[in-house]
């Protein structure tokens, strides 16, 4: 039984060979697919992340079922993806290549149909996310974007902004300075 557990039934160098090519390879597919896979998933994109998890088992361990291999594999795709993303984090050329920029999807209160088709989003899902962030329409933000990561972010026209306790704390000094002047 302990032999079964701890020996590898393929070498060390061909385990993290492997791995890493497995690791490069879906970083580059999931990098081509688009960001709305990475943060808007639905249930059939769950359901393509749990396959791809199995299909790809194989090709990460061959046919080791050791204990031990698996360990490998495990420690060599976290300590890969460690590394990619201290890289990332460094270069800003870098982190464009590997994670792409921000595509904007309606300015100036209208919808980039084209952006949406390309980052294969449905309207009706923005609209969602900006009502999350206090916009009742694409006609009250200035600008929306999806960005790498996935996040959609709406910059609201200033108008349609809620007020903070700064612009309440302003008014009210404005207001006591008028009321000053008419009393003095």
């Amino acid at each position: 039984m302990w032999n079964d557990l701890m020996h590898l039934q393929i070498s060390l160098p061909d385990k993290i060979v492997r791995t890493v090519a497995v690791y490069l390879l879906l970083a580059v597919i999931l990098r081509l697919v688009g960001k709305r896979d990475l943060a808007q998933l639905n249930a059939f994109d769950l359901v393509v992340m749990l396959l791809l998890s199995n299909v790809v088992q194989n090709a990460v361990i061959g046919p080791d079922n050791s204990l031990l291999g698996g360990a490998i594999g495990a420690v060599v795709l976290i300590a890969v993806n460690a590394a990619v993303v201290r890289l990332v984090r460094r270069s800003d050329r870098l982190a464009r290549v590997m994670e792409g920029t921000a595509t904007v999807l309606a300015r100036d209160g209208r919808w980039d149909e084209q952006a949406l088709r390309a980052e294969g989003l449905r309207q009706a899902d923005v609209d969602a996310a900006l009502r999350r962030q206090n916009a009742n329409s694409v006609a009250e933000v200035e600008r929306v974007t999806i960005e790498p990561g996935g996040a959609i972010v709406a910059t609201l026209n200033a108008e349609d902004e809620s007020a903070t306790a700064g612009d309440v704390a302003r008014l009210e000094a404005k207001l006591d300075a008028i009321l000053a002047a008419i009393r003095g």
